[in-house]
């Protein structure tokens, strides 16, 4: 068997409006917290808007890197939600589609496997060996995406890609 080739390299940093959804929410929660006046009202809308307020800066984009062994995959810039995703734990990639049910985030998917995903429905989908999958959003570039995949894993099957470049 091949080992995969670690000479290629990725970045992909995908933005998206969700974080001024975020944002927004939070200017909303501020000024129900102003006219409610009442002191369980002003520490619950606080706290909401204040919470809301924290997590914009988490969402302003998705970033997909390549870091030799594995990928690194983060919201940012503030990193609070990021994982590894390491070439030796895939199957296989494939060109996906989320569920609109699927949404924006970080959750499990409705039809099994993680998504991480900032805006739109276009994602490359990473099936794992053993089972599992996780969608990653590349609503830009999911072509250039699979090609990458391909790249650095030799052992996955080679269909035809000619449709890829």
């Amino acid at each position: 068997m091949n080992s995969p080739d670690f000479s290629a390299s990725y970045f992909h940093r995908q933005y998206a409006p969700l974080c001024l959804i975020l944002y927004g929410f939070s200017a909303v929660s501020l000024v129900l917290v102003i006219l409610i006046g009442d002191i369980q009202g002003i520490y619950i809308g606080g706290g909401v808007s204040l919470l809301l307020g924290s997590l914009g800066p988490a969402f302003h984009y998705l970033q997909i890197k390549d870091d030799g062994h594995k990928l690194s995959i983060q919201f940012g810039p503030l990193p609070l939600f990021q994982r590894p995703v390491y070439y030796a734990q895939l199957d296989s990639v494939r060109i996906d589609r989320t569920w609109l049910l699927d949404g924006w985030g970080i959750h499990y998917s409705l039809r099994g496997g993680w998504v991480w995903n900032i805006w739109g429905r276009d994602c490359v989908a990473l099936n794992f060996k053993g089972g599992g999958v996780f969608c990653e959003s590349a609503r830009t570039k999911p072509k250039a995406c699979i090609l990458f995949y391909r790249i650095k894993l030799p052992i996955l099957s080679h269909e035809d890609t000619s449709d890829y470049a």
